[in-house]
């Protein structure tokens, strides 16, 4: 087809004004595309809005409404930018193995969230953020009001940036850092429980540092008795099911211990014992429709990657239901505790949550999910390590794992540095296993054919910019926000006090 810019036989005015309209067009897609961004702003800002005008209609009429109001769109932010970060973990793993589309994670992951904030989401929460702040040290219900205005914004705040730079942080510990700086700021470091500050400081190195373990130990198991075997069909015939079950136990205590707690009242014990009967019913089922689903295979690894996908999307939907249970009382908990001053007047050590401000919370995760997410679901996914199904299936496994473990031990643990622990651990086993069997093809080929040393190192399996990029965040969460935290309390009281 001719140019019709270049056609000779037509005049010179059109071919100008042919010129201005691709021009103009070209502007128009320039313009979209910067413009796109703004549609999300736009969309959270109108959600903000709209949570704190429910606030004011919900709660018009009862007393500290004008405290209520800008509490309730503090935590509709918050909530907005726990799904923006922290969702990723869940959906990373299964949209990195391409077990799932982004699209089809992101309608899982916001279902399931919601469904977990709203079923099984805290009926109780600790207003001081599981005691780091004793209530007793923040003499007024006006203080403590400030105090957890200034940790809910805070924490919001330095989420943001997180998921701005690329990082996945934890929101517990940064509502944890907000919680600490504006307990300092208000009452002096003796408000602090600094023992259980230091458990939360250990939790930095121990859950990642388990995850990656617990992770790297699976993947070695499935190389050892699938992958390496010469009937690599018949070894996932075999196995498979056992690891289905496996991880359908470790999900059904995972839940009972952390997503089902506020509804049924269980102890460890009783959660692992459902755990394994959930498992061996699981491991039974998944027999024949293992045997049913390998029929026709090829003897090759790219065959045994269908055989985890299923169980791999069962996970992450597990994973976003618990992690909707759980963390949404750190979008609304500094909330509820603020609606529970000012109708109470005193602090409590534990308030209940309102199915309204509940709502905020899982609808605000939804939305940051939607809207912000699928940055954070590719780095944890595919620009950390490789991930196929059976890798992502270790990390889903692993995070499960490690919280039962750390429940058994008392550890505080973070999610999110169990899952990207996990991540990192799948990518230095793939590192380490690659590095031996490429010295023992070294060894059995002629020197001259031998794999240089410097060629070998720098075929590295984990990205170390990334790394670092995390670790850093994940160091400074809890200084940054409680610095955040402490310089909004004492720029809150100056200004409206």
């Amino acid at each position: 087809m001719t140019d019709s810019t270049s056609d000779p036989s037509r005049p010179d005015h059109w071919r100008t004004l042919d010129k201005d309209l691709n021009k103009l067009s070209h502007i128009e897609y320039a313009a979209l595309h910067v413009s796109r961004p703004l549609v999300g702003w736009g969309i959270s800002l109108a959600f903000i809005v709209l949570a704190a005008l429910a606030a004011l209609a919900i709660t018009g009429h009862a007393r500290g409404v004008a405290f209520i109001v800008p509490a309730a769109a503090f935590g509709a932010y918050m909530a907005l930018n726990i799904g923006a970060n922290d969702v990723a973990n869940n959906m990373g793993p299964a949209v990195g193995s391409k077990a799932l589309s982004m699209g089809s994670a992101i309608i899982i992951a916001a279902i399931c969230e919601s469904a977990g904030a709203l079923i099984a989401g805290g009926d109780v929460v600790a207003t001081i953020s599981k005691g780091i702040v004793s209530p007793d040290s923040l003499a007024s219900g006006r203080t403590f009001t400030w105090a957890m205005m200034a940790a809910l914004l805070a924490a919001a705040l330095w989420v943001n940036i997180a998921t701005w730079i690329g990082a996945p942080v934890s929101t517990t510990h940064s509502v944890v850092g907000g919680v600490v700086g504006a307990g300092v700021a208000a009452a002096g470091l003796s408000a602090v429980d600094w023992p259980t500050m230091g458990a939360i400081a250990a939790s930095w190195v121990i859950s990642p540092f388990l995850g990656g373990l617990i992770a790297a130990l699976m993947l070695a198991f499935i190389k050892w008795r699938i992958i390496y075997r010469d009937d690599k069909i018949a070894a996932a015939r075999a196995w498979v099911p056992f690891l289905f079950g496996l991880m359908a136990a470790a999900f059904a205590t995972y839940l009972c211990l952390k997503g089902l707690d506020n509804v049924l009242d269980i102890d460890l014990g009783h959660a692992v014992a459902v755990g394994l009967g959930v498992g061996l019913g699981c491991h039974l089922l998944a027999i024949p429709l293992i045997r049913r689903q390998s029929r026709g295979l090829e003897n090759r690894n790219k065959s045994l990657r269908t055989l985890f996908g299923l169980p791999l999307v069962i996970s992450a939907a597990l994973l976003s239901f618990a992690h909707g249970a759980n963390d949404v009382a750190n979008a609304v908990g500094p909330l509820a505790a603020i609606v529970h001053i000012q109708g109470a007047g005193v602090a409590g050590a534990e308030v209940g949550i309102p199915f309204w401000v509940m709502v905020i919370g899982a609808a605000g995760i939804s939305f940051g999910l939607v809207l912000f997410g699928p940055k954070l679901v590719r780095m944890v996914g595919s620009r950390i390590t490789r991930l196929n199904p059976m890798r992502a299936y270790c990390v889903a496994l692993s995070a499960a794992l490690t919280v039962i473990v750390a429940s058994w031990l008392g550890m505080p643990v973070s999610s999110t540095h169990i899952a990207v622990g996990a991540v990192f651990g799948v990518g230095i086993f793939r590192e380490w296993h690659a590095e031996r069997r490429s010295r023992r093809l070294n060894r059995s080929r002629p020197p001259a054919k031998r794999l240089p040393e410097e060629e070998r190192s720098r075929r590295k399996l984990v990205r170390r910019s990334h790394f670092l990029t995390i670790v850093a965040a994940w160091v400074i969460t809890v200084p940054a926000a409680a610095l955040l935290s402490g310089g909004l309390f004492l720029g809150l009281t100056f200004l409206l006090d």
